[in-house]
């Protein structure tokens, strides 16, 4: 088996191709400290996504090199920092690659500002633009009117969309390049609103009592009931798939 060769990179140097290679054990040991929720799926995840490009040996394991580790480091702190989605980031490595500045760094005119910070007490939950939440989430524009339009997302009474909703834009816009259009996902809508009723019902006596120590019983037991929620939702659908993929 032939090793892939590694591809030149501005987020490397001559000397890397001298010095030892790391095994995925060890990158993500190095990565940890600055990244604690990185894992070796996510490595292989971005690897398969095309965004590092590690050696394989002849029995095919992976060694990163210096450079590896630092378009690693490079996209992990900007999905983090600047909420850019993958498509966005690998756009910026290709510029370096080619030795050209990043086409949207921050602060760069015409780049789209990083989205505001939480409030220093802990309550604020930050606000973007349209522009700003678009681009983080990897939706077009059209595509985030048409979220806003069939309820997938709300926004502000000053227009702007709440960061906690980036999960939610971006399973959308994931689901917009298979060809499920935000029209079509009202059914998610439905459903969601039919759950939380039901959860509802079964936590509003213990809000009733209106102590901290209630409250707090109560957010624990709604952690608890969104988990199994969503491993019941996940649990029917692979069962659906599995019978569409039986002979």
């Amino acid at each position: 088996m032939t090793a892939v060769p590694e591809r030149e990179s501005a987020l490397g140097d001559a000397a890397d191709q001298h010095t030892p290679r790391l095994t995925i054990g060890e990158v993500l040991a190095v990565l940890r400290d600055d990244f604690p929720d990185v894992t070796i799926s996510k490595i292989r995840y971005l690897e398969s996504e095309d965004l590092v490009h590690p050696q394989r040996t002849p029995s095919g394991y992976r060694k990163f090199s210096r450079a590896d580790v630092s378009r690693l480091r490079y996209v992990l702190g900007a999905q983090r920092d600047q909420y850019l989605p993958l498509r966005v980031i690998k756009e910026h490595l290709a510029a370096l690659d080619r030795g050209e500045s990043l086409p949207t760094a921050p602060g760069a005119p015409g780049s789209v500002p990083p989205p505001p910070a939480v409030d220093a007490d802990g309550k604020g939950v930050p606000a973007l633009t349209p522009e700003q939440f678009a681009r983080a989430a990897g939706l077009e524009p059209e595509q985030l009117a048409d979220c806003v339009q069939f309820g997938l997302l709300v926004t502000d009474a000053d227009g702007r969309h709440p960061a906690a909703d980036l999960p939610v834009a971006r399973a959308a816009a994931g689901l917009a390049r298979h060809g499920i259009e935000p029209r079509h996902l009202r059914v998610y809508r439905s459903g969601v609103e039919r759950e939380a009723g039901l959860v509802e019902q079964l936590v509003a006596p213990v809000l009733r009592a209106r102590s901290e120590e209630a409250r707090t019983r109560a957010t624990e037991k709604l952690r608890e009931l969104a988990t199994l929620s969503a491993q019941l939702h996940t649990a029917l659908l692979e069962a659906r798939f599995r019978d569409l993929l039986r002979p």
